[in-house]
Protein backbone atom coordinates (compact mmCIF):
# COMPACT_ATOMS: atom_id res chain seq x y z
CA UNK A 1 0.00 0.00 0.00
CA UNK A 2 2.89 2.37 0.44
CA UNK A 3 4.26 2.04 -3.06
CA UNK A 4 0.45 2.69 -3.92
CA UNK A 5 0.65 5.95 -1.72
CA UNK A 6 4.09 7.31 -2.88
CA UNK A 7 2.70 6.68 -6.39
CA UNK A 8 -0.60 8.42 -6.20
CA UNK A 9 1.71 11.28 -4.33
CA UNK A 10 4.10 11.29 -7.30
CA UNK A 11 0.58 11.24 -9.84
CA UNK A 12 -0.69 14.56 -8.18
CA UNK A 13 2.70 15.81 -8.61
CA UNK A 14 3.14 15.06 -12.09
CA UNK A 15 -0.56 16.46 -12.72
CA UNK A 16 -0.33 19.80 -10.59
CA UNK A 17 1.42 21.79 -14.32
CA UNK A 18 -1.20 19.61 -16.35
CA UNK A 19 -4.13 20.68 -14.39
CA UNK A 20 -3.04 24.37 -14.34
CA UNK A 21 -2.75 24.17 -17.76
CA UNK A 22 -6.17 22.92 -18.26
CA UNK A 23 -8.30 25.46 -16.57
CA UNK A 24 -6.94 28.13 -18.67
CA UNK A 25 -7.98 26.01 -21.95
CA UNK A 26 -11.17 25.15 -20.38
CA UNK A 27 -11.98 28.62 -19.27
CA UNK A 28 -11.98 29.35 -22.87
CA UNK A 29 -13.92 26.50 -23.56
CA UNK A 30 -16.68 27.69 -21.13
CA UNK A 31 -17.53 30.70 -22.92
CA UNK A 32 -18.29 28.89 -26.57
CA UNK A 33 -20.45 26.32 -23.74
CA UNK A 34 -22.41 29.27 -22.28
CA UNK A 35 -23.40 30.28 -26.03
CA UNK A 36 -24.77 27.05 -26.09
CA UNK A 37 -26.76 27.62 -23.22
CA UNK A 38 -25.43 25.41 -20.88
CA UNK A 39 -25.13 26.94 -17.03
CA UNK A 40 -22.21 26.13 -15.07
CA UNK A 41 -23.52 22.67 -13.28
CA UNK A 42 -24.10 21.29 -17.06
CA UNK A 43 -20.43 22.83 -18.08
CA UNK A 44 -19.01 21.09 -15.29
CA UNK A 45 -20.41 17.75 -15.55
CA UNK A 46 -19.76 17.57 -19.52
CA UNK A 47 -15.95 18.20 -18.93
CA UNK A 48 -15.83 15.48 -15.97
CA UNK A 49 -17.26 13.41 -18.50
CA UNK A 50 -15.51 14.47 -21.93
CA UNK A 51 -11.84 15.03 -21.55
CA UNK A 52 -11.16 16.95 -24.41
CA UNK A 53 -11.04 20.12 -25.75
CA UNK A 54 -11.75 19.11 -29.23
CA UNK A 55 -14.26 16.89 -28.50
CA UNK A 56 -16.28 19.20 -26.33
CA UNK A 57 -16.27 22.16 -28.35
CA UNK A 58 -17.65 19.81 -30.92
CA UNK A 59 -20.52 18.72 -28.66
CA UNK A 60 -21.06 21.93 -27.95
CA UNK A 61 -21.41 23.19 -31.84
CA UNK A 62 -23.29 20.20 -32.00
CA UNK A 63 -25.96 21.51 -29.25
CA UNK A 64 -25.93 24.92 -30.84
CA UNK A 65 -27.51 23.24 -33.91
CA UNK A 66 -30.15 21.32 -32.34
CA UNK A 67 -29.06 18.36 -33.73
CA UNK A 68 -29.70 14.49 -32.86
CA UNK A 69 -28.23 12.72 -29.88
CA UNK A 70 -26.63 9.99 -32.58
CA UNK A 71 -25.27 12.82 -34.32
CA UNK A 72 -23.09 14.26 -31.08
CA UNK A 73 -22.38 11.02 -30.24
CA UNK A 74 -20.91 10.18 -33.40
CA UNK A 75 -19.00 13.47 -34.01
CA UNK A 76 -17.79 12.82 -29.98
CA UNK A 77 -16.75 9.47 -31.31
CA UNK A 78 -14.94 10.51 -34.09
CA UNK A 79 -13.10 13.58 -32.20
CA UNK A 80 -11.82 11.15 -29.14
CA UNK A 81 -11.04 8.38 -31.28
CA UNK A 82 -7.37 8.41 -30.62
CA UNK A 83 -8.14 8.18 -26.49
CA UNK A 84 -9.06 4.66 -27.83
CA UNK A 85 -5.58 3.89 -29.48
CA UNK A 86 -3.88 5.59 -25.98
CA UNK A 87 -5.86 3.42 -23.63
CA UNK A 88 -4.62 0.39 -25.91
CA UNK A 89 -0.45 2.07 -25.87
CA UNK A 90 -1.23 1.95 -22.16
CA UNK A 91 -2.56 -1.36 -21.32
CA UNK A 92 0.38 -3.03 -22.68
CA UNK A 93 2.45 -1.22 -20.19
CA UNK A 94 0.70 -3.04 -17.13
CA UNK A 95 2.01 -5.93 -15.24
CA UNK A 96 -0.37 -8.68 -16.39
CA UNK A 97 -2.04 -8.81 -12.95
CA UNK A 98 -3.76 -5.86 -13.23
CA UNK A 99 -7.11 -5.71 -12.40
CA UNK A 100 -9.63 -5.15 -15.26
CA UNK A 101 -11.34 -2.59 -13.14
CA UNK A 102 -7.90 -0.29 -12.86
CA UNK A 103 -7.59 -0.95 -16.33
CA UNK A 104 -11.05 0.68 -16.92
CA UNK A 105 -10.75 3.81 -14.71
CA UNK A 106 -7.16 4.92 -16.54
CA UNK A 107 -8.57 4.43 -19.92
CA UNK A 108 -11.42 6.74 -18.53
CA UNK A 109 -9.08 9.31 -17.40
CA UNK A 110 -6.42 9.62 -20.42
CA UNK A 111 -5.84 12.95 -22.01
CA UNK A 112 -2.66 13.78 -24.39
CA UNK A 113 -1.06 15.39 -21.41
CA UNK A 114 -1.57 12.50 -18.72
CA UNK A 115 -0.83 9.91 -21.47
CA UNK A 116 2.50 11.56 -22.05
CA UNK A 117 3.30 11.85 -18.42
CA UNK A 118 2.02 7.69 -18.22
CA UNK A 119 4.07 6.30 -21.43
CA UNK A 120 7.62 8.29 -20.15
CA UNK A 121 7.76 6.36 -17.24
CA UNK A 122 9.87 3.21 -16.92
CA UNK A 123 8.98 -0.07 -16.30
CA UNK A 124 5.09 -1.39 -15.11
CA UNK A 125 2.76 1.52 -14.59
CA UNK A 126 1.05 1.99 -11.80
CA UNK A 127 -2.50 3.05 -11.84
CA UNK A 128 -2.36 4.92 -8.92
CA UNK A 129 -0.04 7.09 -10.29
CA UNK A 130 -2.80 7.95 -13.04
CA UNK A 131 -5.09 8.37 -10.22
CA UNK A 132 -3.09 10.91 -8.84
CA UNK A 133 -2.78 13.05 -12.13
CA UNK A 134 -6.55 12.44 -12.83
CA UNK A 135 -7.33 13.13 -9.16
CA UNK A 136 -5.90 17.06 -9.83
CA UNK A 137 -6.44 17.21 -13.66
CA UNK A 138 -9.99 16.64 -14.33
CA UNK A 139 -11.70 18.23 -11.65
CA UNK A 140 -9.47 21.67 -12.91
CA UNK A 141 -10.54 21.06 -16.41
CA UNK A 142 -14.44 20.77 -15.20
CA UNK A 143 -13.95 23.92 -12.85
CA UNK A 144 -12.30 26.02 -15.62
CA UNK A 145 -15.40 25.26 -18.22
CA UNK A 146 -17.80 26.29 -15.25
CA UNK A 147 -15.57 29.24 -14.51
CA UNK A 148 -15.69 30.41 -18.00
CA UNK A 149 -19.48 30.13 -18.40
CA UNK A 150 -19.68 32.25 -14.86
CA UNK A 151 -17.35 34.73 -16.89
CA UNK A 152 -19.06 34.88 -19.51
CA UNK A 153 -17.91 37.65 -22.48
CA UNK A 154 -16.51 39.59 -19.64
CA UNK A 155 -12.91 38.90 -20.71
CA UNK A 156 -11.29 40.36 -24.62
CA UNK A 157 -11.65 37.24 -26.55
CA UNK A 158 -8.06 37.77 -27.12
CA UNK A 159 -6.84 37.52 -23.82
CA UNK A 160 -9.33 34.24 -23.49
CA UNK A 161 -7.71 32.90 -26.06
CA UNK A 162 -4.23 34.01 -25.27
CA UNK A 163 -4.65 31.35 -22.25
CA UNK A 164 -4.79 28.39 -24.38
CA UNK A 165 -0.98 28.74 -25.26
CA UNK A 166 -0.59 27.47 -21.86
CA UNK A 167 -1.70 23.60 -22.81
CA UNK A 168 0.54 23.67 -26.05
CA UNK A 169 3.73 24.81 -23.79
CA UNK A 170 2.88 22.01 -21.44
CA UNK A 171 2.50 19.16 -23.61
CA UNK A 172 6.27 20.44 -25.86
CA UNK A 173 7.40 20.20 -21.88
CA UNK A 174 6.62 16.27 -21.82
CA UNK A 175 7.71 15.60 -25.24
CA UNK A 176 10.85 17.06 -25.70
CA UNK A 177 13.01 15.49 -22.72
CA UNK A 178 12.09 12.04 -24.05
CA UNK A 179 13.03 13.36 -27.56
CA UNK A 180 15.93 14.62 -26.34
CA UNK A 181 17.20 11.21 -24.53
CA UNK A 182 16.04 8.84 -27.11
CA UNK A 183 17.50 9.99 -31.06
CA UNK A 184 14.65 6.84 -32.23
CA UNK A 185 12.03 9.10 -30.25
CA UNK A 186 13.28 12.13 -31.02
CA UNK A 187 13.00 11.35 -35.02
CA UNK A 188 10.28 10.26 -34.81
CA UNK A 189 8.30 13.45 -33.09
CA UNK A 190 10.31 15.73 -36.16
CA UNK A 191 8.66 13.09 -39.11
CA UNK A 192 5.29 13.29 -36.93
CA UNK A 193 5.01 16.83 -36.80
CA UNK A 194 6.31 17.56 -40.01
CA UNK A 195 3.65 14.70 -41.52
CA UNK A 196 0.97 16.50 -39.63
CA UNK A 197 1.69 19.46 -41.66
CA UNK A 198 1.67 18.19 -45.17
CA UNK A 199 -1.60 16.22 -44.38
CA UNK A 200 -3.29 19.37 -43.39
CA UNK A 201 -2.35 20.97 -46.70
CA UNK A 202 -3.42 18.09 -48.75
CA UNK A 203 -7.55 19.50 -50.18
CA UNK A 204 -8.36 16.26 -51.04
CA UNK A 205 -8.57 15.37 -47.15
CA UNK A 206 -10.04 18.97 -45.98
CA UNK A 207 -13.23 17.17 -45.08
CA UNK A 208 -11.90 14.80 -42.87
CA UNK A 209 -11.79 15.64 -39.30
CA UNK A 210 -8.57 16.77 -37.52
CA UNK A 211 -8.68 13.96 -34.61
CA UNK A 212 -9.26 11.18 -37.22
CA UNK A 213 -6.14 12.42 -39.58
CA UNK A 214 -4.17 12.21 -36.13
CA UNK A 215 -5.68 9.33 -35.28
CA UNK A 216 -4.77 7.57 -38.61
CA UNK A 217 -1.82 9.33 -38.85
CA UNK A 218 -0.47 7.54 -34.96
CA UNK A 219 -1.23 3.92 -36.31
CA UNK A 220 0.75 4.63 -39.48
CA UNK A 221 3.80 6.47 -38.30
CA UNK A 222 3.85 3.92 -34.36
CA UNK A 223 3.14 1.12 -36.75
CA UNK A 224 6.09 1.97 -38.83
CA UNK A 225 8.11 3.23 -35.88
CA UNK A 226 7.29 -0.19 -33.73
CA UNK A 227 8.39 -2.44 -37.08
CA UNK A 228 12.25 -0.99 -37.38
CA UNK A 229 12.64 0.25 -33.97
CA UNK A 230 11.39 -2.38 -31.89
CA UNK A 231 11.80 -1.02 -27.92
CA UNK A 232 13.82 -4.12 -26.42
CA UNK A 233 12.39 -5.12 -22.95
CA UNK A 234 14.58 -4.72 -20.19
CA UNK A 235 13.83 -7.30 -17.51
CA UNK A 236 15.36 -5.47 -14.69
CA UNK A 237 12.77 -2.38 -15.26
CA UNK A 238 9.53 -4.02 -14.59
CA UNK A 239 11.43 -5.03 -10.73
CA UNK A 240 11.85 -0.75 -10.34
CA UNK A 241 9.84 0.15 -7.04
CA UNK A 242 7.91 3.17 -7.75
CA UNK A 243 10.85 5.43 -6.19
CA UNK A 244 12.90 4.48 -8.60
CA UNK A 245 10.50 5.25 -11.23
CA UNK A 246 10.64 8.60 -10.22
CA UNK A 247 14.45 9.27 -10.15
CA UNK A 248 14.63 7.28 -13.70
CA UNK A 249 12.31 9.97 -15.47
CA UNK A 250 13.87 12.71 -13.57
Amino acid sequence: MNRNTNAFKNGIQDGIPIALGYFAVAFSLGIVARKAGLNPFQGFLSSILNHASAGEYAEFTVIMANAPYFEMAFVILVTNIRYLLMSCALSQRFSPDTPLLHRLIVGFGITDEIFGISIARAGDLNPWHNYGAMTIALPSWAAGTAMGIIAGNILPTAAVSALSVALYGMFLAVIIPAAHTDKIVGSVVTASFLISFLVSKIPSLAAISNSLKISLLTILISGISAFFFPVKEDPEESSLTDEDQEVTVR
